[in-house]
Formats: C-alpha cells, structure tokens, sequence
C-alpha cells in the first residue's frame, strides 16, 4: 500500500526528485499514523481507496508545511516576474489537506483531538 500512498503524494504535492527521500518518509509516516486511529477491526484495506488517498493527503499536508519557511512571494527579474506561494498560503493548503484527508477517514477513524474528561458532579 506504501506505493500507492507514495505515487497519490507525488501527484496531489508534485514533489520533485530532490524531496523523494522526504515524501516517502512522510508517507511512511502517514500510513502508520491513520493506522493508528482507525477503529476498532477497521483494518486499511476496509477503507477501500479513502486510506491510500488520506494518507497521500497527509504526506502532502506534512510536505508543504515544511516548504512554507523557504517559499518565496515573488520576484521580478527584468520583464519577467514570477509570484509564488507565501508562508500564509503554504499553510493554508496543508490545513485544506489535512481536513480532507479527515473527512475521507471520518467513517474509519477515531478522532484525533478527542479528549474525555472527567467532571465531578
């Protein structure tokens, strides 16, 4: 399944050759961390295509958290100028794939900021 997860990071993050090593990382990580919350005998394979593509979405999430410290807004150099994403705009898409990525696994998974509590009464 690694494989699959790693080509969905490729396309949805267009990672290049010098961010392989770290894609596949990150994927790696995002298998084992959705694993982690599935449910109780929910196995990856019970979540048909919505496990692979979350966890794509989530390496890619990862990844472009990581690009928004170097990103560059833009630069002019003659006629030619040339406007990229900004550190606010890097993060905004990683938050829009993170959400994606959990309402995909919504059916399969446990919620990641759940907490209980308990209260006297």
């Amino acid at each position: 399944m690694l494989e699959t997860i790693l080509e969905l990071a490729r396309t949805v993050s267009g990672a290049g050759e010098a961010e392989a090593v770290l894609l596949e990382a990150l994927c790696q990580a995002a298998e084992k961390e959705w694993t982690s919350r599935l449910r109780q005998g929910v196995t990856p394979e019970d979540c048909g295509s919505a496990f692979p593509c979350a966890a794509a979405f989530t390496a890619a999430a990862n990844l472009e958290a990581g690009r928004g410290g170097n990103a560059v807004a833009s630069f002019q150099a003659g006629d030619v100028s040339v406007e990229g994403r900004g550190g606010a705009d890097c993060a905004a898409l990683a938050e829009a794939l993170r959400q994606t990525a959990e309402r995909l696994m919504a059916p399969f998974a446990q919620e990641a900021d759940f907490a209980f509590r308990r209260v006297r009464g």
